[in-house]
């Protein structure tokens, strides 16, 4: 009865240990698989993903937005360089700043040459005559078109009228009342002439201008001065030339840059043993100089 006894008693001591290992073994996950999940959650908690600040634009300089040029100074030395022989002045006038930046000889008197066709332009256009005439007028500089205008519109008292309505005190009606490109100007009144047509006058006049051909009506290349010297900017034109009496005359007259900025007028006088090709060149040198 006691080796029996002891014998129960040893297998319920066995059977005991035996329900504690197989309770244990399916009260959960094992420790090494909790620390596996728990350490991910840890490190996220601690040390958070961090968003990249955005790269910040930098704010625009005052550079960015580039400030238009001024044509630069030039002074009469520097258009005597140009022109070895003749005489020649120049005025530019910036319309942005209202102030003349070069004057040159800017009251001496040339023959106009064509320069008068603006003063015709204006008065025909002012009784109400033909604005397709005065246009191809202007563009190509026709002569024959000009000579009915001035005859039919008042012949020198086109001149004598604009000059005291605008103030052009150098501005005088040409000697032989039929030749109207005898009329005398300065660069000055030139500019004047301009400031009034910007301001004031038909857009067919600018119109024009603007559209002002290679060759003129009696096949003269008129893209000396302004044209071939405007590097790619904006410009309108009318131009000048006349030989000989006895000298030769090269005129550019008009407005260059963006909004009309620059009012530009080159009045030369040349011998007449300096030819159209040469005193062309030399015209156009000193528009390059005034507008650099």
């Amino acid at each position: 009865m006691r080796k029996l006894s002891g014998i129960f008693l040893v297998g319920l001591c066995l059977g005991a240990i035996g329900a504690v290992v197989l309770t244990a073994s399916h009260s959960g996950p094992p420790a090494a698989e909790a620390v596996a999940v728990a350490e991910p959650l840890t490190t996220m908690s601690e040390t958070p993903v961090s968003t990249p600040s955005p790269t910040p634009t930098p704010s625009p300089s005052k550079s960015a937005t580039p400030t238009p040029k001024s044509a630069p100074k030039v002074e009469g030395a520097d258009v005597d360089r140009l022109m070895p022989s003749g005489t020649a002045s120049a005025v530019v006038f910036d319309r942005q700043s209202g102030a003349t930046t070069v004057s040159v000889r800017a009251d001496r008197g040339y023959t106009s040459a064509s320069l008068v066709k603006l003063l015709i332009a204006l008065t025909v256009l002012d009784r109400g005559g033909p604005t397709a005439s005065v246009q191809r007028m202007l563009s190509r500089s026709d002569d024959e078109l000009a000579s009915q205008f001035w005859s039919a519109y008042g012949g020198p008292a086109i001149v004598t009228r604009w000059a005291t309505k605008l103030g052009l005190t150098g501005t005088r009606a040409p000697a032989d009342p039929g030749r109207w490109g005898d009329t005398r100007i300065t660069a000055r009144d030139v500019v004047r002439i301009y400031q009034y047509v910007l301001e004031h006058a038909p857009g067919a006049i600018m119109a024009a201008l603007r559209g002002a051909t290679e060759r003129g009506s009696d096949g003269f290349r008129q893209y000396f001065g302004i044209p071939d010297a405007a590097d790619g900017r904006p410009w309108a034109v009318k131009q000048g030339w006349s030989c000989c009496g006895p000298t030769r005359m090269l005129h550019t007259s008009g407005v260059v840059g963006d909004g009309d900025r620059y009012i530009v007028v080159v009045l030369s006088e040349h011998p007449a043993s300096v030819d159209y090709a040469t005193g062309s060149k030399r015209v156009t040198a000193i528009v390059s100089a005034l507008l650099g």
